[in-house]
């Protein structure tokens, strides 16, 4: 899972709430998922917990312990805010907008096919 923010362009974690590493439990376990020996033996699975308020997240992204704790904080960071702000965090603004632009973009797809549709009737009515 990429950081919401991130996927959408938008670096301005600023808005955020802010971590302070008292807050947080960090353990590093062994990977799943394909790769074969590579990710099994490693222990570069960054498991973070928000102690204050229960949130966990993993992050298996990439081989690097360091990258992966890098975007564990991230994503950690943007589901703490979401927790807390609520519909008022910039996280939960940016999913409904994303969201509100996947269903514009799939009507107009079935606008376009319909349309499509409708052309090839004519064109088969035109023909007899």
């Amino acid at each position: 899972r990429v950081p919401l923010l991130q996927a959408a362009g938008k670096n301005n974690s600023f808005n955020l709430l802010g971590l302070s590493e008292a807050e947080l439990k960090e353990q590093f376990v062994r990977g799943d998922g394909p790769g074969g020996q590579a990710t099994n033996k490693t222990n570069n699975c960054v498991v973070l917990k928000h102690i204050p308020s229960g949130i966990v997240v993993k992050c298996h992204q990439t081989r690097s312990v360091e990258q992966n704790r890098k975007i564990a904080r991230e994503i950690l960071q943007e589901k703490v805010d979401l927790f807390y702000k609520g519909e008022d965090s910039n996280v939960f603004k940016e999913k409904k907008a994303s969201e509100k632009k996947k269903q514009e973009k799939k009507r107009r797809a079935k606008e376009n096919l319909e349309r499509k549709k409708h052309f090839k009737e004519m064109q088969q009515l035109h023909k007899k």
